[in-house]
């Protein structure tokens, strides 16, 4: 595979949405190269999560497939703490080797990608053999405070490309109620079978035992 810019950006996002389980953080929705307003910030891959645990909340990856555009990531206003970036947790993605543990800045992840576009984690709370407290423990270091204006910017533009999202919302409404009629329908019919299978069990035993009077006599 060529680890250009673009197929970078394509394994940011499926890393991004790939659960925790599978070493990703299992975002529920990840995008690549959205604005983020009318200029400044145009983050690489940007995921959110909102599962009610501790790890909820953005994610950056910022893709380099070059020394020169890795440091020049570094004086940007989002970098050099001019103005908020974005991410409430932030990574780099290169090609193996290309920038090193040492290279980054504070609170930054790394993620390697092989020639097979396979991710590795250099930086990152995946490594460890703890998993969870591993996982809890940097999340908790390495949070960043993230400019929420334009994270809201990005979310709603991305929403409203949905469509009318009071018809969609009518959708899901209905499909909740649709799926809650027929999960009791399911529950009624188990029921019915439980009652079912205990007769014919009774019923069963009760022919056995006939039987067995009947070889007695």
């Amino acid at each position: 595979m060529e680890l250009n810019h673009r197929n970078l950006c394509d394994i940011a996002v499926r890393w991004l949405k790939r659960p925790s389980s599978g070493g990703g953080h299992g975002c529920h929705i990840a995008v690549s190269e959205v604005r983020s307003g009318y200029s400044g910030e145009v983050p690489d891959a940007i995921g959110f999560r909102a599962a009610g645990y501790i790890d909820d909340g953005s994610v950056v990856v910022e893709v380099k497939v070059s020394r020169s555009d890795f440091l020049a990531d570094a004086k940007k206003p989002h970098r050099n703490g001019e103005t908020p970036g974005m991410g409430n947790w932030r990574y780099y993605m290169c090609p193996e080797g290309l920038i090193k543990p040492e290279d980054l800045p504070d609170k930054f992840g790394l993620l390697y990608v092989n020639k097979r576009g396979h991710v590795k984690h250099i930086v990152s709370p995946f490594t460890g053999e703890r998993y969870y407290k591993d996982v809890a423990d940097w999340v908790i270091k390495n949070r960043f405070e993230p400019d929420q204006m334009r994270e809201q910017f990005i979310l709603v533009k991305l929403f409203a490309r949905v469509g009318d999202a009071e018809q969609l919302n009518a959708k899901l409404k209905g499909a909740y109620a649709e799926t809650s009629r027929l999960q009791k329908e399911v529950n009624k019919l188990r029921e019915r079978n439980t009652e079912l299978s205990r007769r014919a069990w009774r019923a069963l035993a009760e022919q056995e035992k006939v039987q067995s009077q009947q070889v007695s006599k």
